[in-house]
């Protein structure tokens, strides 16, 4: 029986694969006459400035509920997606919160209100160069973004929700075609943040992946040629009994297209976006079991043979009331250089347990059970180099068992220094992590739209260890530019893994 063809997916993780010779001949300078500017502006709305909000000394800290309300909401936005900090050296390039390959931030935030006594009905741009919001469409919408998202339960008691889209260019500027893969890791990093902003703030979002992309696009009113919407967030006020909400389904499918034409280069990306979208009328797609917080029991790889290592650990204290954490979310910057010296295994413990145990946080009133599309899809391999009291080599991290299971005995700091692009943070890294998911097997569960999701969760999963690593002033940033082929080779992981992000880990220099 002749093979399947390719779907979508697969075929644009096969064309975007960074190979060292079809890289050095797409090797081109960059055009900056044509940099994008990462921020929206709109030329007429009602400006809500939120900065009056951001001081904990400011007047939300007396009685007032209304400022009080209007103090949450600001830090949340801030902590989530704010500016915080000026590069003058890279001329004068604003940082967020939330970092991005090569500061180009695609992601834009808006907040749609059901109508409150202080946020009136209707969209909101979060203009985070001013820390405001801009009303950009004054009628209620609450009932046409429950349509869309299929009247997620999330949405029925709310008032607030958060709608994430894409702008391709400002990535694809730079990445081109693989610019995708870029998109939604930065949005990962973005999710991650808002989840546990939220903590700190009372909220608690619920996420939403499953919803008809063409309303959406409508709804915010958005060119879907340079801009998509690719997650909405129902976000629950825990300061209202109501509000207090069960889980909701966070993942649905789409369709999985395996006859599509031959696609020339720079225009894959478009196509591939058009092409995961869900459609109205696509109701036969909704009758899913319900969530299942423990889809499975045993971790997807248990190696025969392999030396197995407990990583249970004391969790991180983020402080008084999570103090240490928006602390950590402000100050969080990507580190450029390593200095090659070893980490310390307890080290390595604390960044895994904060990423992959949130139930052991439960006592600092973090979520036990934030919201993922589907951790059950995503695995984790280590490559260790100077980690003491563990020997070098590959592992896996089984989270359920809370255990490194060794795979492979080598350092690996000249095969990671090569694959990961020639850049010196692979060579001296202590540590490196990489997220992985068999991606024919997810395609199967979710169609081809299951790449958005796999992406958003790595680096959801980054950005956790990106905070714990900040506040463990360990040195920490991610690469999404790597030999694919080369990771499964050199570690020795099975083929069907698709690598999907890489984060070093590190004394920085």
């Amino acid at each position: 029986m002749p093979e399947l063809h390719q779907s979508i997916a697969q075929h644009y993780h096969e064309r975007t694969k960074y190979d060292p010779q079809t890289l050095a001949a797409k090797s081109q300078s960059l055009d900056w006459a044509k940099q994008p500017v990462p921020f929206k502006e709109y030329r007429i709305g009602s400006s809500f400035d939120l900065k009056p909000y951001l001081q904990a000394n400011s007047e939300a800290s007396t009685d007032n509920e209304d400022a009080k309300w209007w103090q949450r909401l600001s830090r949340l936005l801030f902590c989530s997606y704010g500016l915080t900090a000026r590069m003058p050296s890279m001329g004068g390039v604003y940082l967020r919160s939330a970092p991005s390959a090569g500061g180009l931030y695609p992601a834009e935030v808006y907040v749609v209100s059901r109508g409150t006594e202080l946020l009136p009905a209707g969209l909101y741009n979060y203009q985070s160069r001013t820390h405001s919001l801009m009303q950009y469409w004054e009628s209620d919408v609450w009932q046409s973004l429950q349509a869309a998202c299929f009247w997620h339960p999330s949405l029925e008691n709310t008032q607030l929700a958060i709608a994430i889209t894409a702008v391709f260019y400002r990535s694809a500027w730079r990445y081109e075609d693989r610019a995708y893969r870029r998109i939604f890791l930065d949005t990962g990093h973005l999710l991650g943040n808002i989840e546990l902003a939220g903590a700190v703030n009372d909220y608690r979002p619920h996420l939403i992946g499953g919803f008809i992309d063409e309303a959406v696009n409508d709804l915010l009113y958005i060119d879907p040629q340079q801009e998509g919407a690719i997650a909405v967030l129902s976000l629950a006020d825990l300061l209202d009994i109501k509000q207090n909400l069960p889980l909701g389904r966070t993942a649905l499918p789409s369709a999985t297209e395996t006859n599509y034409p031959i696609i020339p280069d720079g225009e894959l990306l478009k196509y591939f976006h058009h092409h995961t979208q869900i459609e109205s009328g696509t109701t036969g797609k909704l009758n899913l079991p319900e969530v299942q917080q423990e889809k499975s029991l045993e971790d997807k790889y248990n190696f025969p043979f392999c030396l197995k290592i407990p990583t249970a650990t004391m969790s991180i204290n983020w402080g008084e009331n999570l103090s240490e954490l928006e602390n950590t979310m402000h100050r969080r910057r990507s580190t450029r250089a390593y200095s090659g010296e070893d980490l310390s295994f307890e080290e390595l413990k604390a960044l895994l347990d904060f990423t992959y145990q949130p139930q052991n946080y439960i006592y600092q009133n973090l979520d036990r059970s934030p919201d993922y599309f589907d951790l059950n899809l995503i695995e984790t391999f280590i490559a260790v180099c100077g980690v003491k009291g563990l020997e070098a080599g590959c592992y896996y991290y089984a989270p359920k068992a809370q255990e490194l299971r060794q795979i492979r005995f080598k350092n690996f700091r000249r095969e990671l220094h090569f694959l990961c692009l020639g850049q010196d943070l692979g060579r001296d890294a202590a540590a490196v992590v990489f997220h992985t998911a068999d991606l024919k097997s997810a395609i199967a569960q979710y169609g081809d739209r299951v790449y958005r999701y796999l992406h958003m969760d790595a680096g959801h999963l980054g950005q956790r260890l990106n905070l714990a690593a900040t506040q463990l002033h360990i040195g920490v940033s991610g690469i999404g530019g790597f030999f694919d082929d080369k990771v499964n080779e050199v570690l020795g992981i099975p083929a069907d893994e698709a690598a999907l992000y890489i984060t070093t880990l590190g004394r920085p220099r």
